[in-house]
Parts: C-alpha cells; structure tokens; sequence
C-alpha cells in the first residue's frame, strides 16, 4: 500500500525545463549576465501530474482546434512551416490569444509547480571567487543547470512507487546520463539531511515538447515566473498561482542563508522581489 492508501502501485510524473539560460560571460570572458540576449536568472521549473496522458491528449486536441481556427489563420507562428504553435505550444512563441486558451487549460488541471531560482549576478560572484581559488576550473551552463536539478528533487523521490522523469531537450545532444547522476545525488543529499533512504525505480528520459504535453505545460508556467523576475510582470504568474506549490530564490538571502521560500501559504508576489 502507498501512503495514499491505494493498493494499486502510483507512478508519479515529473516534467522538467528550463527558462533563462546559464551563460555568464562572453568569449572574451566578459561579464554579459542582465545584457541584451542573456537573462539575469535562471529558472528550474518541475511540473507534477497524475493524468500526464490526458494533459497529452487535451493539449493536442486544443492546438488542432485553434490551428483551425479562422481568427488565426495568417497569425505567423501557426503556419506549419515556422515550426512553431503548429507543432507544440511554447509561451514565448504563441500569440496572444493562443497564450490565454492555453492558460485556461492548464488551470482545469490539477497540477504541481516546483521551481529552484538562480540570481546570475550572485553565480557570477561565486564563480570569480571560485577562480582565485583554482585558476584551471572554467564554468559551464551545465554545472548550474545540474546543480539545480539535484536541489529541486531532494525531496521529490522519495513518495511513490515509481518515478516518470522527462527533461525538456537541450540542443542536440541527450545528456541523460548526467541528469541521471544529478537525480542520483539528490538522493544522496536527502539520504544525508534526513536518513531517508530512496527506492523506488526512476525512469529518466529527454524529449521535446512536441512528445510530451506537459512539457508544454511547465514551459507556460515558466515563462510566467520569468515575466515576473525579469520584468516585474505580475498577472500571469497569479493567474497560475493556485497550482504552485514551491519557489524557492536560492539568493535571496535577506532573512537567512537558505534563501526564500515562496508557498501557497507564502505566496511569491512582485513585491517579494523588491529590494
């Protein structure tokens, strides 16, 4: 029996992505991080679902109805051959008015949030310190975004009987392995913060959004939070705030050095952010 009290085994599914990016300097090692093209934080953002086949199925069933929608037939982002609305939502991408169906959705869903916060000004630091320190270490996008990962599943796995683990594609190249080493020390930290000993099998894969529905689902709710960070924009991330469950601003240490936790009962806001 699971701690649901369900003799019938739960698969949990996690669906994982990104916003922002990881690049700190430029290649004449320059610091770029808040200039045009490159974004001050970085974003981790876990989604949780029980129906991942339904979310599937209605968001593509959504994404038919509205390509046939006269109203948006010349919009450019839904011609087949842009690549882009027509194959797979993705919020940065989509109009107006797709962006606001597709919102709608989600929020008849019953859906889980989770997000690890990076400020880049304050990794910029700690990497140049780092440095003094061992003049051979040089920074990769890669070290932060799997440093991320094994802090937004420390607690994650540990619940259910079974784990579906799908990450959003990075470029061309499948870094399962490595994501599979960060999954397995996030294990490890919570074996060591709490002597809580994880089991159950975990399947890992990578894919793109156009494969899995909720990975078009965690990428909505990151381009909100990011709006948010980044812009001070406000009334997406509230939209979506009932299905958020933890944010958690590594940097913000103002009141400790684990920095903020945002929950339902904490509810991160524009202000919160205000320094």
């Amino acid at each position: 029996m699971n701690e649901t009290g369900s003799e019938q085994p739960r698969t949990c599914h996690y669906f994982v992505d990104e916003a922002g990016d990881g690049t700190l300097f430029n290649k004449k090692k320059r610091v770029v991080v808040g200039q045009e093209g490159c974004s001050s934080y970085f974003i981790l953002g876990v989604l949780e679902t029980d129906d991942s086949v339904g979310l599937d199925a209605e968001l593509a069933a959504l994404r038919i109805a509205l390509l046939a929608d006269p109203y948006l037939a010349k919009v450019p982002s839904m011609q087949p051959e842009r690549r882009k609305t027509a194959e797979a939502f993705h919020a940065k991408d989509d109009c107006a008015e797709v962006r606001r169906e597709v919102y709608r959705l989600l929020m008849q869903h019953e859906l889980r949030f989770f997000a690890v916060v990076r400020n880049k000004q304050t990794i910029v630091a700690k990497v140049q310190e780092h440095n003094k320190k061992h003049p051979g270490y040089r920074y990769h996008p890669n070290h932060l975004y799997d440093r991320c990962v094994s802090r937004i599943f420390k607690e994650r796995l540990h619940k259910e009987d079974s784990y579906v683990i799908r990450f959003s594609r990075r470029g061309n190249r499948s870094r399962t392995a490595a994501l599979r080493s960060s999954i397995e020390q996030a294990r490890n930290n919570l074996r060591a913060s709490w002597g809580i000993e994880a089991t159950s099998p975990i399947e890992i894969m990578a894919a793109n959004p156009a494969e899995a529905g909720g990975l078009q689902a965690v990428d909505y709710f990151l381009w909100a939070l990011q709006r948010l960070y980044e812009r001070g924009e406000e009334r997406y991330w509230e939209y979506v705030a009932a299905n958020v469950s933890l944010v958690h601003d590594v940097d913000d240490t103002r009141e400790n050095g684990y920095g903020a936790y945002y929950t339902k009962k904490n509810p991160l806001k524009a202000e919160s952010l205000e320094k």
